[in-house]
């Protein structure tokens, strides 16, 4: 009877990951057919319009499917789209290739195989990395852009980020939009939370139905006005090399390279460096 009660509950909480993977892939199409301007692709605008992004019709006929089709893929409804019909919605939208990429994750289930712990931890050799990175400022993020581990220099280069309660877990994203420190040590400091945010949101379409994005997001809105005005906007990033301009407590500015390594064994674990060029 057990087995049958387990069965059922596997099967149940499947059924709702697929639904939560459907709603979230209607909810970024929808985020970028309506950040998408007619101009865009060709078409001319109206002032009859009220939005100002493209019309369902307008995207399903660039696509090359029918409307109520598309328009069941942005309500969530069960509706396979080939790779196909996948490209030619994101030709459409101008889509880049990480959100391509999250398309394609969101559309053929793969959102739903990356397992979900209830806490994220690190193995004792990867969370030695960043004290063997001395002197260059070394941390790991986690998928919900915790900071699972760090070494001194990090600590120094980025002040109030982490260290700063032993009973808290630092977060890179709550640091960023809720620490008026980050806005002092972080010089761009527009294009680096709107980057954070970007790999965040792009975390959060890979994990559908996870608490803790969805309670990370609400905090961050309701305490970041530019938080609550970029998260609807569904910009999807992933962690890349480049560099980073910041105000260093006792060198004043500085300009760093960074590079990104994820972990092998936690594809959500992202080890970043810094370094001077």
């Amino acid at each position: 009877m057990s087995g049958s009660v387990n069965v059922r509950t596997r099967v149940d909480a499947r059924r709702s990951q697929t639904l939560a993977r459907r709603r979230e892939l209607g909810a970024f199409l929808r985020a970028r057919r309506e950040r998408t301007s007619p101009a865009e692709v060709g078409l001319p605008g109206s002032d009859r319009r009220r939005t100002p992004g493209l019309r369902r019709e307008e995207l399903a006929v660039l696509s090359g499917v029918s409307t109520t089709w598309y328009a069941y893929l942005e309500q969530g409804r069960d509706v396979n789209p080939s790779d196909q019909v996948l490209t030619a919605i994101a030709d459409a939208l101008r889509l880049t290739g990480d959100e391509r990429a999250h398309l394609r994750a969101l559309a053929d289930g793969t959102a739903e195989s990356v397992p979900r712990p209830p806490a994220e931890t690190l193995t004792p050799e990867v969370a030695a990395i960043p004290a063997l990175l001395s002197p260059a400022p070394a941390y790991i993020t986690g998928v919900t852009t915790d900071v699972l581990a760090w070494n001194d220099a990090a600590a120094e280069y980025f002040s109030g980020m982490i260290g700063q309660s032993a009973s808290a877990t630092p977060n890179l994203a709550r640091w960023v939009f809720l620490d008026p420190a980050a806005r002092r040590i972080l010089l761009d400091w527009t294009e680096v939370a709107q980057s954070v945010l970007a790999r965040l949101r792009a975390n959060a379409g890979r994990h559908p139905g996870d608490a803790r994005f969805s309670c990370l997001a609400t905090e961050l809105r309701e305490g970041s006005a530019e938080a609550a005005g970029w998260w609807p906007r569904y910009d999807i990033a992933t962690s890349h090399s480049g560099t980073k301009r910041l105000h260093h407590p006792t060198r004043g500015p500085l300009t760093l390279t960074h590079a990104s390594f994820t972990v092998t064994d936690a594809p959500d674990q992202i080890l970043v460096v810094y370094s001077e060029p």
